[in-house]
């Protein structure tokens, strides 16, 4: 399959830090990013910034058509479908038996019921043709019962406090239902751009193929719109934009998909408004190029959710843009048998509520992962959020992983993995670097409650700002803090509770200071923990999750060369917010251990080797990636 080259949007500064270590291009408009190639060999480009808002991908693409929403409803042509075949009352129609079919643009009123038939647009002039679906109900057992097969537009239109439907048959006669002609293929079907508005009601059954499809853009304003498709709910190859409407989408295969695979600016999707409920055998929504969402309120279940159990082949995600995901807005619930957000390119995260559950990453992008605002809750994952780059830079996140909390792992990257994907020993037993990996916390608030490793790089990691909260593995082979390259923090706070067998500490002479302790013993679920100062002074408190024996703590409220005390007991202030606090009681509470700030600890990371192991992290999880 042809496949385009993929637009980008990417600031010289950040370019220059993805692409050290990857070959670059340069398209016609000058912009650079990594390339490889497909079985046809056509070059493909992936995105890899993820500073992307909405409105600078929707620039970045061809707009929708608009349509006009009103009418000279005097000059209206009434068709009334009769069981069999249909009466009209006007021009630009003719009948032959179950057969209706509209010739040229205009204005038409469809009411009542075709038992056996189809509702054909085939006009060869230029001008829209509107379509007004009141109270009817059509359905055809050898074809699509309402079918565009020439237009310059048409517009669909849900008559107010109406009730329609569309079915069409489980095998069609002749024709090829497959998505490469253009032949019927959908209970509602159009060569042409199509529009779908009103405030009526439109029941979909799509018995053969697609419920919903178009073969050039598709645009939904308004109306209640319920698709059962034995492949995709809605397709529209151009383009797919939602601006309202209440839809509720079943689907064998895609709940919602845009395919053009051969101009990079189209094959979008664009969730502006509405209210979406997605139940997808296969992934939830997907585009050729960028999922956008805007605004409204998105449900996705694909593949029966987190805890189903899918075939080795399959990979049934929630969201898909193989050049980018671009979240600004709206309330998004998913549920996915695989990766819950996921792109080949990017994924920017800017504002709105995300509540995610995955089998496997939260949210994925191959390039870059941003986050710089709105709420990220993943409640179930095997990796948390896992790009070759992830940025931090606002919001509020929590994450609940089997295995990593954050990975930063490039699929393009020097270091060689092991069959884990973790980075593997080089030459004389050091573990290998990725440079292509970073992990960058700027702002904002991180929760990271990890079976494995918390925060992972097979890179590198640094932190300028925000507070960072991980309540790291139980069990030795892992480490809240995991990293290959240098781990340099320089502001925010950060608190790594864990394990102590792999334990890391920032990189020795960060020009924040840290300290880190390990625990002679295992201290338990609801431990309170405090770090003092030399003068017994609570300089943080923190509420234990779950076993640790390792604390790394870090804030600009720590000296360096001082000697600080972590005790056990006492309790946590009112001011806790994920378990840290600063209000914190140490009253009773035992010496467990000194440290002096910015010295790391012997037998801990801290940007050398560790103790019988080495420190360098874990990477892209112990899955075969779909």
């Amino acid at each position: 399959m042809r496949r385009p080259t993929l637009k980008m949007l990417v600031p010289a500064a950040l370019t220059a830090a993805l692409l050290v270590g990857c070959s670059s291009t340069t398209d016609s408009t000058g912009t650079t990013g990594t390339s490889s190639s497909d079985s046809s060999g056509t070059v493909i480009e992936a995105a890899t910034d993820a500073n992307l808002t909405v409105e600078a991908a929707m620039a970045a693409n061809t707009a929708a058509e608009t349509v006009e929403s009103t009418w000279d409803a005097s000059a209206e042509v009434t068709i009334t479908l009769t069981g069999s075949s249909a009466t009209v009352d006007g021009d630009g129609v003719s009948v032959d038996g179950s057969t209706i079919t509209v010739t040229a643009p205009g204005t038409y009123r469809v009411s009542g019921t075709l038992d056996d038939g189809s509702l054909v647009v085939n006009s060869t002039s230029d001008g829209l043709v509107r379509i007004i679906l009141d109270d009817a109900s059509l359905s055809s057992s050898t074809t699509s019962p309402l079918q565009v097969t020439d237009a310059t537009a048409v517009a669909v239109v849900l008559e107010d406090g109406t009730a329609n439907s569309l079915s069409d048959a489980s095998e069609y006669a002749s024709a090829d239902t497959s998505t490469e002609t253009d032949a019927p293929n959908a209970a509602l079907y159009s060569t042409a751009d199509l529009t779908i508005t009103g405030t009526g009601s439109l029941d979909v059954h799509g018995n053969a193929n697609d419920g919903i499809a178009s073969k050039d853009g598709l645009v939904i304003e308004s109306g209640t719109i319920t698709v059962d498709a034995v492949d995709d709910a809605i397709r529209g190859k151009d383009y797919v934009v939602v601006n309202g409407g209440t839809l509720a989408l079943t689907a064998g295969g895609d709940g919602i998909k845009s395919d053009n695979d051969e101009d990079a600016t189209l094959g979008y999707l664009y969730l502006a408004g509405g209210d979406v409920t997605v139940t997808a055998g296969d992934d939830g929504l997907t585009a050729t190029t960028d999922v956008i969402v805007g605004g409204g309120t998105l449900t996705v279940e694909s593949g029966g959710g987190a805890g189903a159990t899918v075939a080795a082949d399959a990979s049934p995600k929630g969201l898909v843009g193989d050049v980018s995901v671009v979240l600004g807005g709206g309330t998004l619930l998913v549920d996915a048998a695989d990766d819950a957000v996921h792109s080949a390119g990017v994924v920017s995260v800017a504002d709105g509520v995300l509540t995610l559950a995955s089998g496997d990453d939260g949210i994925h992008a191959d390039n870059a992962l941003q986050i710089t605002g709105g709420s990220v809750e993943i409640t179930d994952s095997y990796e948390g959020l896992e790009a070759a780059q992830i940025t931090v830079a606002g919001g509020d996140v929590s994450v609940v992983a089997g295995d990593d909390g954050l990975n930063a792992a490039s699929s393009t990257e020097d270091a060689t993995e092991d069959s884990s994907g973790d980075a593997a020993a080089g030459p004389g037993g050091e573990m290998a670097t990725d440079t292509n990996a970073l992990v960058t916390i700027s702002g904002g608030t991180l929760l990271v409650d990890s079976q494995g490793d918390g925060l992972d790089s097979n890179g590198s990691m640094v932190m300028t700002g925000g507070t960072v909260v991980v309540a790291g593995p139980t069990n030795a082979g892992n480490g809240a803090l995991d990293f290959g390259g240098t781990f340099e923090i320089s502001g925010g706070e950060l608190i790594a509770v864990g394990a102590a067998g792999m334990a890391q500490t920032p990189t020795d002479g960060s020009s924040q200071s840290f300290v880190g302790f390990t625990l002679s013993t295992t201290e338990g679920d609801g431990s309170v923990v405090h770090v003092l100062d030399a003068d017994g002074n609570v300089v943080a408190s923190f509420e234990a999750t779950k076993d640790f024996s390792s604390v790394v703590y870090s804030s600009a409220d720590l000296s360096s060369g001082e000697e600080y005390t972590l005790s056990v007991g006492g309790s946590v202030g009112d001011d806790a917010v994920n378990g840290l606090s600063h209000t914190g009681d140490a009253d009773g509470a035992s010496s467990v251990g000194t440290a002096t700030a910015g010295t790391v600890i012997a037998g801990m990371g801290g940007g050398g080797a560790m103790g019988g192991g080495g420190g360098t992290g874990g990477g892209g999880g112990g899955r075969q990636r779909p």
